[in-house]
Formats: structure tokens, C-alpha cells, sequence
């Protein structure tokens, strides 16, 4: 039995994809280009701006005007946060079981703070999650360690005793470096890398109800 769950939030914990397609679209948009759909760039989410920018304008960092789209995406996506973005079906059962239990639960993302918060807030999670994680909170992100050690510290939970939820590569390494058991969700991202299969994760699962179970929340 586990003490605490930890999640990544874009595609583990909340179905973000449509709200950064939506913020990718509008820079489309700017360039009289015709929308793509969220489906083609969903693999493409859990990888950030660089990755949406790339599968949706074919934009790299060394691109002369990646610096002025980075920030433009960055801007629109503020403006609508949370307006089709949801929490995945079966966290907020899971949640419960894990409040009812007494087991806190937290996020560790990569994603900035200045929209981790906000986007929980409206999501209504933000005052129940025991911690938030972002991917400014620590000197590295994920999958550098020091996320997972932080938010440990904050919920005085051995790393061992947590459980760490998360739907790309960079979260099982960093769970695994602090000695965390992992999960990896087939519902997630998944990104464009090495099946999910081959990431090392000590389980994967298919839907988040099956959660609970590897986190003995029966």
C-alpha cells in the first residue's frame, strides 16, 4: 500500500489537448493556415510549446521567429486555459478514494506555474492537491530528479511510499531515479518516441480506474 499518488498533469491527470490546440491554431490562424486537428497534434502535448510548435508549424528553436511564436502561443493559450480541458475519466474517483483514505496526492509537471495553478484553480483542484509541483519549482525538471524529491519534501512522504502517474518517458525516469513505483497510462500522449511498453515503468494501465488497484486504494 501506498502512501501517497503523485501525477504529471497534461495527459495523465487533465486532458489538456484541445486548449493548446486551440492556442496553436489561433497562431495558424495569424498565418492564414487552415486548422489542424487536435487529434493529429495530441501526441505531440505531453512535449510542450517545442513540440507543438513543431507538429503544428514545423518550427524549431533555431528558427529566427520561434522566440516571437513561443510567445505568442504562450500568450493565447493563457487567454483560454480551461475552456474544453478536463480531468480524465475515473482521477476524481481515484482522488477520493485517496482523501478518504488520508493519503495526500499531488502534481509534478513540467508545465510553468503561471498556468499550472491557474488551470487547477479553474479545474477546481488546485486547494485539494496536498502539492503542486511545476516545472519552474525545482532548478531542473523532469526527468531530472529534483520535481520528485521537492514534492516529497512537501508532503513528508518517502519516495518509496509514493506512487508516481505519468504518460511520457521523462516521467518514468524521474520517478524511477527517486525510487518511486511507477505508472504509466496508455490513455495519455504518449509522445512520438519508444512504445510505452519499452519506457521501463513498473505498470502499465489502460483507463485511470485501474489506478487505485496498483495504489491499493480498494
Amino acid at each position: 500500500m501506498f502512501e501517497a499518488v503523485l501525477f504529471d498533469l497534461d495527459g495523465t491527470f487533465a486532458d489538456t489537448a484541445p486548449d493548446l490546440a486551440a492556442a496553436l491554431n489561433r497562431l495558424r490562424a495569424d498565418l492564414d493556415l487552415a486548422p489542424v486537428s487536435a487529434r493529429r497534434l495530441r501526441p505531440y502535448t505531453s512535449q510542450g510549446v517545442r513540440g507543438m510548435l513543431k507538429a503544428g508549424l514545423d518550427m524549431l528553436p533555431a528558427d529566427s521567429r520561434y522566440p516571437e511564436f513561443y510567445d505568442r502561443f504562450l500568450h493565447y493559450y493563457s487567454q483560454d486555459i480551461c475552456v474544453e480541458t478536463t480531468v480524465f475519466p475515473g482521477i476524481d474517483e481515484l482522488l477520493g478514494r485517496c482523501e478518504r483514505r488520508g493519503s495526500p496526492w499531488g502534481i509534478i509537471t513540467n508545465k510553468a506555474q503561471r498556468f499550472t495553478l491557474p488551470l487547477l484553480n479553474q479545474l477546481g483542484y488546485a486547494k485539494r492537491a496536498a502539492c503542486v509541483v511545476s516545472g519552474d519549482s525545482a532548478r531542473r525538471g523532469k526527468p531530472a530528479p529534483q520535481p520528485m524529491h521537492l514534492a516529497c519534501k512537501l508532503i513528508a512522504r518517502d519516495p518509496a511510499r509514493c506512487l508516481y502517474v505519468g504518460d511520457d518517458l521523462r516521467d518514468i525516469q524521474a520517478g524511477r531515479a527517486v525510487g518511486m513505483v511507477t505508472v504509466a497510462v496508455r490513455y495519455g500522449y504518449l509522445g512520438d518516441g519508444d512504445p510505452i511498453e519499452a519506457w521501463g515503468a513498473d505498470h502499465i494501465v489502460d483507463h485511470a480506474r485501474e489506478i487505485a488497484g496498483v495504489a491499493g486504494l480498494h
